[in-house]
């Protein structure tokens, strides 16, 4: 029998933020989705809330960052869980699960330079393309069932 190689940092599960940065491309919406640091996996702009910021500023401040979004942040539209891996060894890994609340980000300029461009990919993919392409069961029903607000 394999040992249990998660160890739970935390028991609570963690907030973060998220931004599902979209256009509308040929009548069409489409969804910008950038890689993981550590996996190289599709995901979307995320980080922790920012004590001194609001969540829409906050969920600006990581789509510049990591996808080098500007663009205007809408309500939350839902929300998905995963486990974020803190530490990684040969023989363990400490897990920390996280819940994302996920602001729908419209977006109005892609920017070349950003911060974390030589850390990350980004891509354009249609809904039913970026559903397939992340991971996380429940961010993939999100982004398949993603209506932008005013259509």
């Amino acid at each position: 029998m394999k040992p249990d190689l998660n160890i739970f940092a935390e028991t609570d599960v963690q907030r973060q933020l998220g931004g599902l940065c979209w256009r509308m491309k040929n009548d069409r919406v489409q969804i910008l989705l950038i890689t993981s640091r550590e996996t190289g996996r599709w995901v979307l702009p995320k980080g922790w809330p920012m004590v001194d910021r609001s969540d829409e500023k906050a969920v600006a401040i990581e789509a510049w960052e990591e996808a080098g979004v500007t663009g205007r942040v809408g309500p939350w539209i839902g929300h998905y869980q995963y486990d974020k891996v803190q530490y990684r060894a040969t023989d363990r890994q400490v897990v920390l699960p996280c819940r994302v609340d996920v602001h729908a980000v419209r977006v109005t300029d892609l920017s070349k330079r950003y911060p974390e461009r030589k850390q990350r990919r980004r891509k354009w993919f249609d809904l039913a393309v970026a559903a397939q392409k992340v991971h996380e069961p429940d961010l993939a029903v999100l982004i398949a069932g993603f209506v932008p607000p005013g259509h």
